[in-house]
């Protein structure tokens, strides 16, 4: 490993440990939303606690962190439509990275969010089709059942399954496990949103929102009711 390697790998863990959720939230409201709701700075979190003036900007940035952090590749080496492998393992390594800053988030105390979002940006970057096929199950879901956590779940188990079953060309067997890992990664990270839909008291999602007043904030706003 060289040491450029080395240093793209570090840039990728410090892209991802921007901490959007926090710094939007402490900027704009004077809230850290991981005081609140479910304790997580992610994109989910940040529309249950702020709405969506804040959770979209927050959503789009996580997004553009694993997006920014594969493309980190171009860097390094240049695309060999014959081999593609090293260039493929290459993207994982930095999107991998990105998403421990964002979990451990260096200029957040370490305090992070799930990753969901990020991952997102990881597999638009890496795989457009596969990616955008699961972001379509997830919003089916997400419409049916008003529950985002199902849907993400959802979504991360059908991501390894267009790569294997539906977009066969070119494959790489890194991708192949990688989308593997993220879907029980997925499963893992939501054990407890599992035990609540098992429970039938897991929050649901209202794409228009309602009015709401939040616990610890002195106003109304217009929040959508995101899962924990």
């Amino acid at each position: 490993m060289s040491a450029t390697i080395i240093i793209l790998l570090l840039v990728a863990y410090l892209i991802g440990s921007i901490p959007s959720a926090v710094w939007i939230g402490k900027t704009f409201h004077g809230i850290d939303v991981r005081e609140h709701g479910s304790g997580n700075a992610g994109a989910t979190n940040t529309f249950r606690v702020l709405g969506k003036k804040a959770g979209i900007p927050v959503l789009l940035l996580d997004v553009a962190k694993g997006a920014l952090a594969v493309n980190l590749v171009l860097i390094q080496m240049k695309y060999d439509i014959d081999d593609i492998a090293p260039y493929t393992n290459l993207k994982l390594a930095f999107g991998f990275c990105a998403v421990l800053g964002h979990i451990f988030p260096l200029f957040a105390g370490f305090r992070g969010g799930k990753g969901i979002a990020t991952l997102l940006g990881i597999v638009l970057a890496v795989h457009p089709p596969a990616a955008l096929s699961a972001l379509g199950v997830f919003l089916v879901v997400l419409t049916v059942t008003k529950y985002v956590s199902l849907g993400s779940m959802i979504a991360g188990i059908s991501f390894p399954l267009f790569i294997l079953l539906v977009f066969t060309k070119n494959q790489v067997l890194s991708l192949i496990i990688f989308s593997s890992v993220v879907s029980v990664l997925i499963i893992v990270t939501h054990q407890k949103n599992i035990i609540r839909l098992l429970n039938n008291n897991e929050n649901k999602t209202y794409l228009f929102g309602k009015r709401h007043k939040i616990a610890g904030i002195n106003e109304e706003q217009d929040v959508d009711e995101f899962s924990k």
